[in-house]
């Protein structure tokens, strides 16, 4: 019966198993949040790219018609003096029409663009940055499901060896029973508690089941089963050196408060350009001849232009400040982050040297549970206990080895819990 019990658990098993590295790995490379590292990336290109053309001359087109309500005219007297001469000088007409092009070319920025493109690539840093924290978190929920489907594995293995007592035990009273020296009852009692243990095992194969079918769904692949790591790794006392990507992205903050000061000096530079305008229209910028002909003509004009808006003085100070708070936030973050993790490394050294203390005494503990049991089951063979003592010792004994195994799978998760919290 315990070779059947064993072999509907250790038959899935024999299939080459997934370490937990293994399992982390791909549960990245499933999460559909990988694909964001490269949205980001082409994104903060394109930023850059548009950013960049503010280099490329600035063509506008326009196309106006108006009415004056008065127009430039020559003075009525001297009207008359140029109509004795034979000139006729009508002046402008109200109406009037242009249709133009109108090109700006930068010469000069004063660094503007320069950082405005450097802050996109910052702001793309940041967001990197935080994806890899959101990332980061995939492990911490591979192990929760890694872990607990290793205890739940040595659960299944332990009540296997429970069953296997319980049978021996209920053949034995079977025995005693046909030849008088046990009472029905002490068969019954003994059948009813293996089925018991049959039915918590049912329960936990099924948990394995739906624990299995998540981490494989999480990670994207078939896990076929999870490998324990090894119970002799050494501990050693981590340290967090800025590996968390938390870190990192406050450090990423931080570099997009700094582009972001340089741009506020950028802003107070002056603007030098060079434009050139052209149009079709009416009136043209020879305004006489336009009085005398009133013809559509052709106007152009180039130039050179320097700016300088001192405007950003008013704000600079508020700017500048602002700049600071966000570095002091990031860095009250930074603070608070290494305050809460170095508590979780104190607690997280605090569980794996009280799991290992634990196991120290647990085999010594199976040992003389296991020793109570066997004279319990002498006992009852000569009539000393009755069953219910016997039934006592047993769970007793397997209460022990329950909680060897667990004391192993707790210390191993307190390991890599660590490993997590110092990104190790």
């Amino acid at each position: 019966m315990r070779r059947i019990i064993l072999g509907l658990v250790v038959l899935p098993m024999m299939a080459l198993g997934q370490t937990l590295e293994e399992c982390q790995q791909a549960a990245e490379r499933n999460y559909p949040l990988i694909r964001q590292y490269g949205l980001i990336e082409k994104t903060t290109a394109l930023t850059v790219a548009n950013i960049q053309k503010g280099w490329l001359p600035q063509v506008s087109a326009s196309a106006q018609a108006t009415y004056q309500s008065d127009v430039v005219a020559w003075p009525d007297e001297m009207k008359g003096m140029l109509g004795q001469m034979g000139l006729n000088f009508e002046g402008l007409k109200k109406d009037q029409y242009k249709i133009g092009l109108d090109v700006q070319q930068t010469v000069f920025d004063g660094g503007a663009i320069k950082s405005q493109k450097e802050i996109a690539r910052k702001q793309g840093e940041v967001q990197t940055a935080q994806n890899e924290v959101n990332m980061y978190q995939v492990r911490k929920r591979v192990n929760e499901m890694y872990f607990g489907l290793l205890l739940i594995d040595e659960q299944i293995k332990l009540n296997a060896d429970l069953q296997e007592l319980l049978i021996q035990n209920e053949k034995k009273l079977a025995s005693m029973l046909k030849n008088g020296t046990a009472a029905e009852s002490d068969y019954q009692n003994v059948k009813a508690e293996r089925l018991n243990v049959v039915q918590q095992a049912t329960s936990l194969l099924a948990q394995r089941s739906a624990l299995l079918r998540m981490l494989s769904t999480f990670c994207g692949i078939e896990v076929k089963d999870a490998l324990k790591p090894n119970s002799q790794l050494s501990i050693i006392n981590f340290q967090l050196e800025g590996q968390r990507p938390e870190l990192r992205a406050i450090d990423a903050q931080l570099k997009l408060a700094d582009a972001q000061e340089k741009a506020l000096d950028a802003a107070l530079m002056p603007k030098l350009g060079v434009f050139a305008q052209g149009y079709y229209g009416y009136p043209g910028y020879n305004m006489f001849e336009d009085m005398l002909s009133r013809k559509f003509s052709w106007n152009g004009m180039i130039g050179a232009k320097l700016t300088w808006n001192i405007g950003a003085l008013y704000t600079r100070k508020n700017d500048k400040a602002k700049i600071q708070l966000l570095r002091e936030t990031a860095e009250t973050s930074r603070d608070v982050f290494l305050f809460n993790n170095n508590l979780e490394q104190i607690q997280q050294n605090e569980n794996i040297e009280r799991y290992k203390k634990l196991m120290a005494d647990d085999e010594e503990i199976i040992t003389l549970r296991s020793s109570i049991r066997k004279a319990a089951e002498s006992k009852l063979s000569h009539g000393i206990i009755d069953v219910n003592d016997l039934v006592k010792e047993i769970n007793n004994e397997n209460a022990a080895r329950v909680g060897q195994s667990m004391h192993e799978i707790q210390m191993l998760k307190e390991i890599y819990d660590l490993k997590y919290t110092t990104n190790q």
